[in-house]
């Protein structure tokens, strides 16, 4: 992949790790899928590998995301489900072929139709968006505690009270900025 792109943002949850190739919302926003080669580059190492991209599906991928982070976050601040997202959600779970198999160690795999296309995975992002958002799943809905991030994540600790959607970005860089605010209210005398 090439050096110019951020990195991806992978979580363990397909559909909110796909609403984070958009982050920073509320700050200097960073596109992690600027173009359609980037969306097959995020789809293969999500699983679910495509051929190509057009920049029209692109763009489908992108209502797909923006769909998903508004009625996520809704749930997670229990807010009545935005309409529009719902529609969104809903029509591109129902426009792809794809297949759940089951793996020989037991796991769910995802396979796209034999004529692999973004519509495809997307309908597998929006099928796993689905279960999360209708509490299918052992976790809950939560936003990221970063006021320039607010990112929804799927929190699956034991505790259900975690607050950031990445430890490594949101987390790590607010516990810093809270460091250095308490070293300027409490500087250390030199002896």
């Amino acid at each position: 992949m090439p050096a110019a792109f951020p990195e991806f943002r992978l979580g363990s949850v397909l559909a909110t790790s796909f609403t984070g190739t958009l982050s920073e919302r509320h700050g200097s926003a960073v596109e992690r899928i600027p173009t359609p080669r980037r969306l097959v580059d995020w789809l293969a190492v999500s699983g679910l590998a495509v051929d190509s991209c057009t920049t029209a599906q692109l763009d489908l991928a992108r209502e797909l995301r923006e769909s998903i982070h508004a009625a996520a976050t809704a749930a997670a601040v229990q807010d009545a489900l935005p309409v529009p997202a719902v529609q969104v959600i809903n029509d591109r779970s129902a426009q792809g072929r794809a297949a759940a198999i089951l793996t020989p160690d037991g796991r769910r795999r995802w396979q796209l139709g034999s004529a692999s296309c973004v519509e495809d995975a997307l309908s597998v992002i929006a099928a796993d968006a689905i279960s999360i958002i209708a509490g299918e799943r052992d976790g809950k809905l939560a936003l990221c505690a970063s006021p320039t991030c607010r990112a929804a994540f799927f929190d699956t600790s034991q505790s259900r009270t975690r607050k950031w959607c990445d430890m490594n970005t949101c987390g790590n860089r607010q516990k810093k900025a809270r460091f250095h605010a308490n070293q300027r209210k409490n500087p250390r005398t030199v002896e």
